[in-house]
Formats: structure tokens, sequence, C-alpha cells
């Protein structure tokens, strides 16, 4: 499907190759059925906005067995309940909260047992499921002017509307500003963290450009495109999930909310790196393919030293490195995971066997690819004994290192 928000065809300056849904895990008997798309490139100089040129239906990308539970990660929670104690500096006892993509509830568990009024609105069906086993009111449909009718008495009463990588999700952003408008009271705040464009220009992780991220937004973006609707950035807060997030905080034009340094401060920096306009996009695609030849190049210098090479996390942002850079079983082994949907299947076009990850020590491999490297803190606490029983970490991003 064409990405058509800025309300006309963008010329895509860059191609990425065919590519797979990249939460696509599959088994054996399915590679022959196996969808492709173009993964292409580009940027609306009107909004400053960098995205897909086309995507996949967003039925094939978020179906009944999505493979990725928020609460898997020890991190995503500490920082889901940072997020929501940051987030109650807006809300009274009686507040109404809507999440957009509330996954497992790992957000809104946090409002649990309170008086606060809150719903989550959850496409795919198994993590919904498993949100409601956990006394969180999820509603296992897409956010739109169409569903939001399901909830009574949150026209214009609501006082958060929140979300955490998802809004780059979301095709018809005009649909979804148009509910958050709606929805939202007078003095409420539309509240989301995204990956930042800022963040993957700078490390060059273009990783974070896969099928679910139809866009990647910037400051000068999400500015633009709140002054279509009643809305305004009051605050910008960076985070260090996905490797580099933005936390925007936008109220309706006509509140009292008063906006924070933060939101020119950033602009200004973006501004200076033409995050406004086309000219970072030249410089970014010839990144890209550097690192693309080089981590080959590695790759194949590590197994011609007969190194058993194995990938640490089948993650959604490794479909991307493994098809961009055409790497496959000849030189990574397997991929290591935690995840009962992804083991015993096979990774998205590239096709490396998935798994349990409770063989990464018993295999004992010389080389672990972190395909998970925005975790890196976490994944390296956690697995002291394979670095100290002489095994080293490949990581990619910002730079190509073995450590």
């Amino acid at each position: 499907m064409k990405c058509k928000f800025a309300g006309h065809n963008i010329e895509p300056f860059m191609s990425f190759g065919k590519m797979p849904i990249a939460n696509g895990f599959l088994k054996k008997k399915e590679f022959n059925k196996e969808f492709f798309y173009d993964l292409r490139v580009g940027f609306s100089e009107k909004f400053s906005l960098f995205q897909l040129d086309e995507y996949p239906s967003v039925k094939k990308m978020f179906h009944k067995n999505y493979p990725f539970y928020t609460s898997s990660s020890k991190f995503m929670i500490r920082h889901f309940k940072e997020y929501a104690q940051w987030s109650k500096k807006f809300l009274k006892s009686n507040s109404k909260i809507i999440e957009l993509g509330s996954n497992d509830g790992t957000f809104l568990r946090n409002f649990k047992n309170t008086s606060i009024d809150s719903f989550g609105f959850e496409p795919s069906k198994n993590v919904s499921d498993f949100a409601k086993k956990r006394g969180i009111n999820s509603i296992n449909k897409f956010f739109n002017t169409t569903n939001i009718k399901l909830l009574k008495n949150f026209e214009h009463n609501t006082d958060l509307i929140c979300g955490a990588n998802v809004v780059c999700h979301v095709p018809n952003l005009k649909d979804l500003f148009t509910s958050v408008e709606k929805l939202l009271s007078k003095e409420g705040v539309f509240v989301f963290e995204e990956p930042y464009l800022g963040a993957v220009y700078e490390k060059n992780s273009y990783d974070q450009i896969y099928d679910e991220h139809i866009y990647l937004f910037s400051a000068i973006a999400i500015s633009k495109i709140a002054n279509e609707y009643d809305l305004r950035i009051i605050d910008l807060i960076p985070q260090s999930t996905h490797g580099g997030s933005m936390r925007y905080v936008l109220s309706r034009k006509l509140s009292n909310r008063q906006k924070t340094k933060n939101v020119n401060k950033i602009i200004s920096y973006e501004k200076k790196i033409n995050l406004d306009n086309a000219q970072f996009c030249k410089e970014f695609k010839k990144n890209c393919e550097k690192s693309k030849k080089n981590l080959k190049a590695k790759l194949i210098e590590l197994k011609n030293k007969n190194k058993k090479i194995c990938g640490y996390a089948a993650t959604s942002k490794s479909t991307t490195i493994l098809n961009y850079c055409n790497i496959g079983p000849d030189l990574i082994d397997y991929v290591t995971d935690t995840t009962a949907e992804k083991i015993g299947k096979f990774t998205p076009g590239s096709h490396i066997p998935i798994v349990d990850h409770k063989l990464f020590k018993e295999k004992n491999p010389d080389i672990a690819v972190l395909f998970a490297w925005n975790h890196i803190e976490e994944i390296l606490k956690k697995e002291k004994k394979f670095k100290n029983d002489g095994g080293k970490w490949l990581t990619f991003f910002p730079k190509i290192k073995v450590q």
C-alpha cells in the first residue's frame, strides 16, 4: 500500500531491497509462499516526514500470533513503570486514560486497582488476550474514529492518551490525530514515544526501518502534523529505549499548559543537521551502504577463521539487517530467542534457524551478533559468563565492533 499522508506520492531516495514481514517468523514448509515487498524510503518536504514509500497490509503485520510481549523485557517493565509514574502529573483521581497499542498491558497495569478509568487498544489478539488475563481493559481493535465509539463518556473527557512505539505504526495519521482531537479533555495531553529520526541518523541505525515503522518522526515533523489539528507540542523528552527514542507531549492549542525550553532547543538542533529538509537523506544512504558492506565483510572474515557465529535475539529489527546485507545461515548458524512463538521457526527472508535461548550457553559460540543492541547493558549484565568464557559480541551501531 502506498503511503500518502503528505497528500501526494513521495519520491523514494533509497531502497533496502525486497523485504519480508519483519515479525513474519516462519516454518520451513512456508518458505515458498513467503510474502515480500519493496522496502523503499522517502521524505516529505511539506511535513519534514521520513516515511516508507509503501507498506504491507496492517493485517499482515498485526494479527492473532504477534510474536512480541512487552513484559518479556525487564528493562521495558521498568521503563513503563517510570513512564506511568511520570504521567501521573497530568492525572486526577478520576481521570480517564487510553493507551494506543497497549500490547500485553505492561503500562496500564500500573493503574490497576486505582480509581483511574483506563483502556487499551491492541489489534493483535494473542497479546490482547494476555492483557485481559492480567485484568487489563484491552480492546482487540485498532485505535481509530470508528472504534473509539466503543468507549462511552470518553469524548472530550480523556486526560491522557498515550502510546509507545505505536504512532509510527499507524498508516492513517489523519484518522489517528482526528481521534485524539475528539477524545482529549480541555487540559488533556497526548503523549507518545517513538524511535527518533535524529538518533537513527546519528547512529546510522537503519534497522529501525521496517514494515511496522511506516514513519520515523522528528520534533519538526510532529510539530507540523500537530499544527494541522487542534494540537501543539509542549514538551520533548529524549529516551534511551529502542536505541534512541523521543517522548512527545502534545496538548490542545488553547490549553493552559506551558511549553518547555526543550522544545525550541531540540527543534533548533534538528534544523542544524537538516532534518527539516531532504539534505540529510543523501548522507544517510551513503552511510547505510557503507555499513552493509562492512558488516558482511566482517562476518565473512570471522567465518573464514572457522568461528562459530550465532545471532542473539530474533528481533523485528534484525529482519532489515539480515535481508539488506544478504546474511543467511552460511554466515550465522542460528539465532537464539526466548519467545515461544519464534523458537523452532526461521528468520524472515534469510531463513536462519531460531533456537531456544537455553542453548546459547550449551552451544558455546565464539561470536554472538547482538541484534537486540538497544538492550546491550541489560544483556551484557545477564550474559557475563559468555564473555568470561572467551565469547565475543559483535555489534554494528554506531559502528561495527567485536568486543
